[in-house]
C-alpha cells in the first residue's frame, strides 16, 4: 500500500536526526514548535496564513503532517473527537512517536473502508469539500505526507551542509 511506503520512507529519512536539527531554523522568522506561556510546546500558526507564509522547521512540518492532517482527519471524519491539535513534542523522538501513532490510527480507518465507503461523499461535515469522496481525503493525506517528507529530506541535506555559523551556505554568482 502506498500509504505504508510513504510512511516507511519518512521514518528511514528521519532516522538519526538530533533534536537540534529537528528545531533548526535555517532562516530568520521560521515557524516552529515553541513553548507557550504554560510551557506546553505548540506549533505556530495563524489564520489566515500570512503572505508569504513563513519558512518552517522540520518539527513544524512533522506537526503539520500529523496534527493538521492525519490526526485532524481521524478526529473529525472517523472518531468525532474535538482535541487541541497544536500541541506537539519538543523532541524528534516524541514527534515521530506521535506521528506514527496517528499514522496507524488513520491507516486503520482507511483499511476498514470498503470501495463503496471510499468513493462515498464526505458530506456536510466536510464543509466546502462536501462533494469530495473519502478517496480524495486519503489522496490528500498521502500528498501531504509525501511532499512534506521530501521537504524534510531537503532540510536534512541543508543542515548537514550548513555554513560554519549554523546558517545556510552562501551562493556565489558564477
Amino acid at each position: 500500500m502506498l500509504l505504508d511506503y510513504a510512511n516507511e520512507r519518512l521514518n528511514a529519512r528521519v532516522e538519526g536526526m538530533s533534536d537540534e536539527e529537528y528545531l533548526w531554523e535555517p532562516v530568520p522568522g521560521c515557524w516552529s514548535v515553541r513553548p507557550d506561556e504554560e510551557g506546553v510546546f505548540r506549533a505556530e500558526l495563524t489564520h489566515p496564513d500570512p503572505e508569504p507564509a513563513p519558512f518552517t522547521t522540520i518539527a513544524w512540518r512533522l506537526w503539520h503532517m500529523c496534527g493538521y492532517c492525519l490526526q485532524a482527519y481521524s478526529d473529525h471524519f472517523f472518531d468525532d473527537l474535538k482535541r487541541d491539535r497544536t500541541e506537539w513534542p519538543e523532541t524528534v523522538a516524541g514527534g515521530m512517536e506521535k506521528l506514527n501513532r496517528e499514522w496507524a490510527r488513520f491507516r486503520a480507518h482507511v483499511v476498514a473502508m470498503d470501495d463503496e465507503a471510499l468513493t462515498g461523499l464526505m458530506g456536510p461535515q466536510a464543509g466546502p469539500y462536501a462533494e469530495f469522496s473519502y478517496h480524495g481525503l486519503v489522496l490528500h493525506a498521502l500528498d501531504e505526507v509525501i511532499h512534506h517528507s521530501a521537504e524534510i529530506a531537503v532540510l536534512r541535506d541543508l543542515y548537514r551542509h550548513r555554513a560554519a555559523d549554523g546558517g545556510l551556505p552562501s551562493v556565489s554568482a558564477a
